[in-house]
Parts: structure tokens; sequence; C-alpha cells
């Protein structure tokens, strides 16, 4: 596998992982909180839906010219990934809260005990739709990311065999634990995704433009490694700053 493949993996899988953990808050507290058998039908059918749109969607993809396809993939992660890298940053650097799935199941948990209960052994309509909208919305970023990355790359398998292996590793652990995943460094994943994603979206929007990488594929890395230097630096950057205003009061 070369350097660009494995990092096609490695960022369909960290990317698939973040939004199946947020995904799996949601459809806990639902099913924990209103019953599962509603929660799993609005699973199910957002799953189908996500599935039907990289039916559709990834064919047509694949039949564009690549340096065309390349240009405008590059683009749109390049500013994907640098919304994801601007919050880690500010996270990171304690301008922005970090993302709590606790906090987060909790408050899941309570809106769902707070709407009006269905009638016993009938339909949940409000679990089927909340499920169904938090797998849908954490899935629609997903499917961007796995046509994105597997039709730019030629290798639409690859990037699917990616966020497929991380999205059943996030089911069963929080299934098997019954509770958020609390204890998954999310924030540390959003960080190398968002650096993963920006590289990408440089490198590919470079070689639709016209770009020549020196070494082709081996530059990646390279550019990866600028980015993620580039991002700590200004995490600490911050942090100084917000020790000097500390310190001034």
């Amino acid at each position: 596998m070369t350097g660009g493949s494995s990092a096609l993996v490695l960022a369909t899988f960290l990317a698939s992982g973040v939004e199946g953990v947020e995904a799996l808050t949601i459809v806990l507290a639902v099913g924990t909180t209103r019953g599962w058998r509603s929660t799993l039908a609005g699973v199910g059918a957002a799953l189908a839906v996500l599935a039907l749109l990289v039916a559709v969607i990834g064919p047509r993809l694949t039949s564009l010219p690549i340096d065309s396809l390349r240009l405008v993939v590059g683009a749109l992660l390049l500013v994907f990934g640098l919304q994801w890298l601007r919050k880690a940053i500010l996270r990171a650097g304690g301008l922005k809260e970090t993302h709590d799935e606790v906090a987060a199941f909790a408050k899941e948990a309570a809106a769902a005990r707070s709407a009006p209960p269905a009638d016993p052994g009938s339909f949940d309509g409000y679990a089927f739709a909340l499920a169904f909208k938090g797998v849908l919305l954490e899935g629609l970023e997903v499917v961007f990311i796995v046509l994105t990355f597997g039709a730019a790359q030629g290798q639409m398998l690859l990037a699917a065999v990616g966020a497929a292996a991380a999205l059943v590793l996030v089911v069963v652990v929080g299934l098997a634990l019954r509770q958020p995943l609390a204890r998954v460094p999310e924030n540390t994943l959003k960080f190398v995704v968002g650096t993963l994603l920006t590289s990408f979206g440089i490198f590919w929007s470079a070689e639709g433009a016209g770009v020549a990488w020196p070494g082709s594929d081996a530059a990646l890395p390279a550019l990866v490694a600028v980015i993620g230097a580039y991002s700590l630096l200004a995490v600490a950057v911050l942090r100084r700053a917000a020790a000097a205003r500390l310190g001034s009061r």
C-alpha cells in the first residue's frame, strides 16, 4: 500500500470514527430512554438513505475526468478540512470548549424523556425521527469523505473499507458498553482528521490545476507534516496568548 493509499484509509477511518461516536451518542440516548424498536428502525432508514446516495453518486463521480475531479474535490476537502482544523485548534488553544460526549448524551436523553411518550406497544415516531436525523446528519459527512476520497484517488473500495471498519468498531464497542464513548480522544482525532483533510485538499486541488508534486504521492506525507506542525504552532501561540491574558489580570 502506497503512502497516499495509507493516508486515505487513515483519513476515512478516523473521520468516520469521529462521526460514528457522535451518532452513537444520539442513538444510545434515544434507545435507552424511549425504547430500541423504533430507534433502530430510524437508524436502519437513515443507513438505507445513505447507501442509496453512495450507489447513485459514486459511479457518476468516478466517470468524471480525473484532473477536473481532483480540482473540485480538493477545493471541497480544503474548505471542509479547514473548518475541522480551525475548531480543533481553537479547542486545543483553550478558546473553544471541548466536545463532551457524556454531556451530549445527558442532553439528548433529557430531551427524549421530556417528549410525549408513545402508547405502550405502538410505534414511537419521536424516537424514529430523532435516531434517523442523528444518523443521517453524521452519516452525510462520512458519505462525503468516502465519495470524495475514493473518487479522487480512484480507490472507492479502499475508502469505503476504512469508513466501514471505523463504524463497525464504534458500534460494537458502544453497544457492548451501552454508554457514550467518553474516553475516545475525539478532539485529538478531529485535529488529526482536520490536518489530513486539509493536506489532501491542497494536494489534490493543486494536482487538478496542473501542479506536479515532487515525488508524486510521496509528497503527501511531507505536506501532512507541514500542516500538522503549523497547526501545533498555532495552538502554542493561542495558549501563550491566553496565559498572558490571565497573568495580566
